[in-house]
């Protein structure tokens, strides 16, 4: 496996994953206060890390805030989401704003669970101007399955979010400024795009992380593509964003063991990692910037707040035409209606 992932890299990918070292301390200057009262703002992952520091941003600047989270499993050291609503609110309150903040139970490890999650905002009948797909769950050493039969890491940090966005593009459609920040990082580049292979497996080429990131990379510039094509979604945007190497609770279980590399992790998330408030910072920059608004392109790959290249396979049409196809198979999305508006 590790010849595999050795014989896949080159120069640039690696020089383009190292530049997600960048650990510069960012700012108000960097990243403006924005007035989002009256907004609405999903983001999966609020709970935790740079998801739950984004949130809290959302809530100073007054959004209406919509937290996609799991009931979080004893022993992991993630905060109540009931917990994270009350501090969301706190923080809302403390700058004068009366908005809705809401803890909504979703698990992206399961299919039924994102879908009932989709009907309830659906059925509410609100415009959604930002969704963040943020939830995450870090690379595993060996292949453990969801109940919808999907690698769990594959279908935590991909599969759910990509049935998810396209459940809810109507009501993104509604908005005048409507944004998805997708939380992918820069290890894209180390991504192997195998679609024989795609639900990972022992023989899986590259590292299941790094590709689910790649696909997710890709996956959003194609949906950009096709968005652009389609009066009722060619407003909105939708970029890629890698928050930095952030020293968060993602890797509570790969602290667990005490083997040199485990030490070696613990060292670096000490000294060189950036905290999640910082890496949140990317998160909040997509999601606001005039920079990743309506006038410009979308489907870009930002790392941290700036825009660097994406791995090429994000601009090679063939490609992300196939995993678009793929991921018609795999979630049935043409079957469930999700597919002909957005049809080239």
């Amino acid at each position: 496996m590790a010849l595999q992932f050795l014989a896949t890299l080159t120069f640039n990918n690696v020089y383009q994953a190292l530049r997600g070292l960048n650990n510069t301390v960012l700012s108000d200057r960097h990243v403006q206060k924005t007035d989002l009262q009256g907004k609405w703002v999903i983001i999966s992952g609020s709970n935790n890390g740079v998801g739950l520091e984004a949130a809290k941003s959302f809530a100073e600047w007054g959004a209406n805030l919509i937290l996609a989270c799991r009931e979080p499993p004893e022993g992991l050291g993630e905060l109540h989401p009931t917990a994270a609503v009350k501090e969301c609110k706190r923080l809302a309150e403390a700058q004068g704003h009366t908005s809705i903040i809401q803890w909504w139970k979703i698990d992206m490890a399961d299919i039924e669970s994102v879908e009932a999650f989709c009907e309830r905002w659906l059925k509410s009948d609100r415009t959604l101007d930002i969704l963040c797909n943020n939830a995450g769950s870090p690379s595993t050493s060996n292949t453990r399955m969801t109940k919808d039969g999907f690698q769990l890491v594959h279908q935590v940090n991909f599969l759910s979010h990509v049935l998810l966005t396209l459940r809810l593009l109507p009501s993104l459609g509604r908005s005048a400024d409507p944004r998805i920040v997708c939380t992918t990082s820069c290890v894209h580049h180390f991504g192997v795009f195998d679609l024989d292979h795609f639900n990972g497996g022992q023989e899986m080429r590259g590292n299941d992380y790094h590709n689910n990131k790649l696909y997710f990379q890709m996956w959003l510039a194609e949906l950009q593509f096709r968005c652009l094509k389609h009066p009722e979604y060619s407003h909105i945007r939708i970029n890629g964003v890698h928050p930095g190497s952030v020293a968060s609770g993602i890797w509570h279980n790969d602290l667990k063991n005490n083997d040199i590399s485990t030490r070696a992790l613990a060292l670096f998330l000490r000294y060189v990692a950036i905290n999640p408030q910082q890496g949140s910072l990317a998160i909040t920059n997509a999601a606001t910037s005039p920079m990743c608004g309506r006038t410009t392109s979308g489907g870009k790959y930002l790392n941290r707040i700036w825009e660097a290249p994406s791995h090429p396979y994000c601009q090679d049409s063939d490609a992300r035409c196939k995993l678009w196809i793929k991921l018609d198979q795999v979630l049935h999305l043409r079957e469930k209606g999700l597919l002909e508006v957005l049809a080239l």
